[in-house]
């Protein structure tokens, strides 16, 4: 099994949140950071800590820059949940509540008087 690297740069195309959900209910120690001079070093290790705890966090002068994750864990944050709106909508999760506005009922007042 091998491991991909993601930019953080990237997570605005919603990797970031899907990887973050995924991995909300485990330790925040579980997560290693590694600065890229350790992390050229000691590619193997890195790879091998990413299999068996989790995303690790690549630093570039402090500041997070990467992440390593298992390639199983990849395909499955990169596979879109729904294949078109339909399934979006028949979805148990959807909340479709809000797609009708209410309809309010307006008091008439009186009609325009034209003298």
């Amino acid at each position: 099994m091998s491991s991909l690297v993601t930019s953080h740069v990237q997570s605005s195309q919603g990797w970031g949140c899907d990887l973050a959900n995924s991995y909300e209910g485990r330790e925040q120690e579980s997560t290693g950071t590694w600065q890229v001079q350790e992390a050229k070093a000691r590619f193997s290790e890195l790879l091998e800590t990413s299999l068996r705890d989790g995303p690790q966090v690549v630093t570039r002068r402090g500041v997070e820059t990467a992440v390593i994750v298992p390639y199983a864990e990849w395909q499955r944050i990169k596979k879109p949940r729904y294949r078109n709106v339909k399934e979006w909508l028949l979805a148990p999760e959807a909340r479709t509540d809000d797609l009708v506005p209410e309809r309010l009922d307006w008091e008439l007042g009186s009609p325009p008087r034209f003298d």
